[in-house]
């Protein structure tokens, strides 16, 4: 197992998060949570970004890890979609359970849900086009 891959792996897909978060939740769902201010932030306030960065980050580090411990040698794309697959369908069932806890509408819960979902397919890519090993493997032979 490659640790520097990992770790590589756990970075970028951070970054990809990074992105998709602002232009999904920051941008398209922002005015959304702004309906529920005893819930969120307002979309104004970034006094908390750090945090936001490092909770996404220890997200994706140990997400990599998962996808390295169960990669089965069929590809980048073949093993990232069905990853990110399973890994979106988990973080529908913590919007779900977000939904019973908290207090916010159905309608944002089914797109956070969805929109989480889109999220981890991504990510999934993004893992495997980084942490395969034929990936490593076909890195090196470029350089």
């Amino acid at each position: 197992m490659n640790f520097g891959r990992i770790a590589l792996a756990g970075v970028v897909a951070t970054v990809a998060d990074m992105v998709y978060g602002y232009l999904v939740y920051g941008l398209w769902l922002g005015p959304s949570f702004d309906q529920f201010p005893g819930v969120f932030r307002g979309s104004n306030d970034m006094s908390h970004m750090g945090y936001l960065v490092l909770g996404v980050f220890l997200v994706m580090l140990p997400a990599a890890f998962i996808y390295t411990k169960g990669y089965e040698g069929k590809g980048a794309v073949a093993e990232g979609l069905p990853f990110g697959s399973v890994m979106g369908t988990l973080m529908v069932g913590v919007n779900v359970i977000n939904y019973a806890i908290l207090n916010i509408g159905r309608k944002l819960t089914v797109v956070m849900g969805a929109a989480a979902f889109v999220e981890f397919v991504l990510i999934g890519l993004v893992i495997a086009l980084v942490a395969s090993p034929a990936s490593a493997k076909a890195t090196a032979r470029k350089v």
